[in-house]
């Protein structure tokens, strides 16, 4: 007599080539965290993003692998497969990666980097300690530059790689798509918003804001400004600055309101510096990229570094590149 399955029987056959590795990653980490928050740490990623990444991987194998119910933490029949089969996916992937790279490891010279401020990316962080371990002897010059003054240099054949806004694509310039910024209006504890506490978006239409220097139409910023006059906002700009730590420092004094990363506000949001104010959805998706100039010759360590580095992409996630 036949078993039963696990599987919807409404679920068609799943093609090998549609299966995403990222969602076979991701249960894999659940599994060995035995939890979706533990996981989530493990991967930079939110516990949202872990759970749907869950039931999109049972969606596709057509059943439930694991049971999350009063403290049980069970695998079905189908998790104890799927599991098995992640991780030999994953050992196969790292043996791929380290074939790819294991002539490359006498790699020496120079790699100059060109770097925008406040990049923050824990899954970057990982990855630079990767490359370092496969190329120890390459040695990294670092820079730290507002996204126009890159995108310069670039152009004109600077020998570097940068990392910065690009919102066009640049015709010279070969570029990758590595961070996404969400932007959020924000006040400072010694603003007049701040203690309020119910706060409109009518409430902002006369408030003075703090602006980087980059924030005007056609410049990398310029989604911000078509934000404020889509919105109809008629508060003056009462401070500039190219440098986000002056422009926090400015909002925090009450100066003004201002757009700053989601990602770099939660901290001060969790300690009472700033508040964050509607819309309740981010203002404007700002990209980061790698770029380089597309007929300069690349040095073998350049090489080495964009070929580790688009790997690094394929793997992860976007939404979990971010800090």
């Amino acid at each position: 007599m036949p078993q039963p399955s696990s599987r919807s029987p409404a679920s068609l056959p799943l093609a090998p080539e549609r299966m995403d590795w990222n969602l076979l990653r991701t249960f894999m980490f659940v599994v060995q965290e035995r939890g979706v928050g533990r996981a989530a740490q493990a991967l930079h990623l939110s516990q949202p993003a872990v759970s749907q990444a869950l039931k999109r991987l049972e969606d596709a194998v057509g059943g439930t692998l694991l049971h999350r119910r009063n403290g049980e933490f069970r695998l079905t029949g189908l998790g104890d497969e799927i599991y098995a089969i992640a991780r030999d996916m994953y050992g196969t992937m790292a043996r791929i990666e380290h074939a790819a790279t294991r002539d490359q490891a006498d790699v020496a010279g120079t790699l100059r980097l060109l770097v925008m401020s406040k990049v923050q990316s824990p899954a970057y962080d990982d990855f630079l300690a990767q490359f370092h371990r496969l190329h120890p002897r390459i040695e990294f010059h670092i820079e730290v530059l507002p996204s126009a003054a890159i995108l310069d240099a670039l152009g004109k054949r600077v020998p570097a790689l940068g990392i910065c806004l690009c919102r066009k694509p640049v015709d010279a310039l070969e570029r990758r798509l590595f961070l996404r910024h969400r932007y959020a209006v924000v006040c400072g504890r010694h603003h007049p918003l701040f203690a309020r506490q119910r706060v409109g978006i009518e409430d902002l239409m006369d408030q003075n804001f703090v602006c980087f220097t980059s924030d005007q139409i056609g410049d990398t910023l310029s989604p911000l400004t078509i934000f404020r006059d889509q919105q109809g906002f008629t508060g003056r700009i009462v401070g500039t600055s190219p440098n986000i730590e002056e422009i926090r420092r400015m909002v925090v004094a009450g100066i003004g309101l201002s757009f700053l990363p989601e990602h770099l506000i939660r901290h001060d949001v969790a300690n009472g510096e700033l508040r964050r104010l509607p819309p309740a959805d981010t203002v404007a998706d700002i990209d980061v990229f790698l770029a380089w100039h597309k007929q300069r010759k690349l040095t073998a360590a350049e090489a080495a570094y964009l070929d580790a580095f688009e790997r690094f992409l394929c793997r992860t996630p976007l939404d979990s590149r971010a800090g």
